[in-house]
């Protein structure tokens, strides 16, 4: 049996299953796009309309205003926000891209394929795509970008935990054989064992496709195949893109998109009430995120308003591996488990976020990822969390409680605090602004850190909590941990994986790695006359479906 043939008995499968329910639309959609089956042949396998595209009604031409932190330029690889993402986007291109059903879609790929045990992967890559420079865009450049990504050497590259199944342990760069060229438009990627995340992996916001000339920095060089251009950049203040009148976007015939002429992302900084009142006068068209209060003075402008179920969450971690006075505090098992039954996470989601989501059970796999599997809620014991402090001798301890100066991280922080005081607990707080916050962000002793969603519960996992994790700001290091997630790895049916994933979700509950208090619902909030700017189960904005209702 061929790749295309178990693929799609893979799919049928999978589709009967969420006809008998056992399965949701998201879980479904996201396994089979993932394994290569287009979004629209999984739509026709269950019988439901695919969702139309915004962009085909808006009007060309106009200037949109958004609301967003403006953070700096980098080579996308080293990114480590969402915003650096968003603002990336018009320029910077995914090979594929994430839809707020679970599906996955091409975007410098046509095509792709997986084989039945997700160990090697054909990338077929969209033909007729040039560089802002007037350059073909090949294979080669989708080679180079992974080959990038692999590499372990170079510092703030995240990408490499994302790849890390293709990476050699040895010379921390691919391993031979792993990526091949073997036409102008195709690349196949083999693994070292099997690995279900390289799709999702490739529509993550640090895997958009940059220049092999580009310099972080250099605008000279910011050589993209987006349909826009950078022409104006200041952190913090502002960032102007305008449409590259020069050549013929790819996608301009493919989904009709990129209608306007300019966008500008305005920073009014973390306190949304600049942001809303910025709104209100007429300063900026749409908001990239509405939060807390100010989502209810959003809809008394009138303003339309787009919600959605997420996994983004705040996750509040002691760093285990941190010295502080002399001691390294959150090594102790009983520390971290103490902190964390002093708090109730249903409390905190209501005085931190207004309620506006569901709580969260201390390990970072939401309901909405496919292979998420329910633990009993951890509930407050103050009691038994003052016996394991003691326990440990750490009840005389300040911990010092770190978080950025504004918005719901700060009302969050804010409130695990007060309640490990109400539990006993020496507790200080230390506010940052935001810009010095996310240079240092992986290093507090103690703090408070938002996550994006990604697709797969084993993706996070695989970023922040695995030893040598891109993103491991714990120091959680786990050998029993690293060796159920690899095998969850491999493992495409999320029914499956699930029976893995409730070991791995009970070892960081036990473990009290994290408070993580609750999932969040996100807003976004636009003008009633602008046109695909729905909020993103990523928070992601894509500036060619968006536009101005003709």
């Amino acid at each position: 049996m061929n790749t295309s043939e178990a693929n799609k008995m893979f799919a049928s499968a999978r589709a009967e299953e969420y006809k008998t329910k056992k399965i949701s639309r998201r879980e479904f959609l996201s396994q089979v796009t993932a394994m290569g089956v287009t979004a629209g042949a999984a739509y026709m396998l269950i019988g439901e309309p695919r969702p139309a595209f915004a962009a085909g009604q808006a009007k060309q031409g106009g200037t949109l205003r958004i609301a967003m932190p403006v953070r700096d330029i980098r080579e996308p690889r080293m990114m480590n926000s969402t915003e650096m993402g968003n603002l990336h986007r018009g320029f910077f291109e995914h090979l594929v891209e994430y839809q707020n059903d679970g599906s996955f879609v091409p975007m410098l790929l046509k095509s792709w394929e997986v084989n039945e045990d997700a160990s090697q992967y054909t990338l077929h890559i969209r033909s007729g795509v040039k560089w802002s420079n007037g350059e073909d865009f090949t294979a080669k450049h989708v080679a180079h970008a992974i080959e990038g990504w692999c590499d372990s050497s170079v510092e703030g590259n995240s990408m490499k935990n994302r790849m890390k199944s293709m990476i050699d342990s040895e010379t921390g760069k691919a391993t031979a054989g792993a990526i091949s060229v073997t036409d102008p438009l195709t690349v196949v990627l083999k693994t070292n064992r099997p690995d279900i995340t390289i799709i999702p992996a490739l529509a993550d916001y640090p895997a958009s496709i940059a220049h092999p000339n580009f310099k972080p920095n250099d605008l000279a060089t910011l050589i993209g195949t987006g349909p826009y251009r950078l022409v104006e950049h200041e952190v913090g203040v502002r960032s102007v893109i305008e449409r590259d009148t020069s050549r013929e976007w790819w996608g301009s015939s493919v989904m009709g998109g990129a209608m306007l002429d300019r966008i500008e992302y305005v920073d009014f900084g973390s306190d949304m009430i600049s942001s809303v009142a910025a709104a209100e006068s007429g300063e900026v068209d749409m908001l990239s995120e509405s939060t807390g209060d100010f989502i209810k003075l959003m809809d008394d402008l009138g303003w339309t308003k787009s919600e959605v179920t997420t996994g983004q969450t705040i996750v509040i971690r002691p760093q285990q591996k941190a010295e502080v006075d002399g001691k390294v505090p959150y090594s102790d098992k009983r520390v971290r488990q103490a902190l964390a039954l002093a708090v109730d996470n249903e409390i905190i989601l209501e005085l931190g976020y207004s309620g506006l989501g569901t709580p969260a059970e201390n390990h970072h796999v939401a309901p909405v990822h496919p292979e998420y599997a329910k633990l009993a809620p951890i509930g407050r014991n103050v009691e038994k969390a003052k016996r394991l402090m003691e326990d440990a001798g750490m009840m005389d301890f300040e911990h010092k409680l770190t978080s950025i100066d504004t918005g719901w991280m700060k009302d969050t922080v804010d409130a695990i605090a007060a309640q490990l005081r109400d539990a006993g607990f020496k507790v200080s707080r230390e506010v940052v602004p935001s810009a010095a916050f996310w240079n240092d962000w992986n290093k507090f002793p103690y703090s408070g850190t938002n996550w994006s969603h990604r697709p797969l519960g084993v993706q996070n996992l695989n970023l922040a909590y695995r030893s040598e994790g891109s993103w491991n700001e714990s120091g959680f290091a786990n050998a029993e941990f690293d060796t159920l997630l690899d095998e969850a790895m491999t493992i495409a049916d999320a029914d499956q994986r699930r029976k893995l994933m409730f070991k791995i979700e009970s070892i960081l509950q036990e473990e009290g790695v994290i408070i993580q208090p609750y999932w969040r619902s996100l807003y976004r909030h636009f003008s009633p006359n602008v046109i695909g700017a729905e909020m993103h189960v990523a928070r992601e904005i894509y500036p060619y479906k968006l536009g101005f209702a003709a």
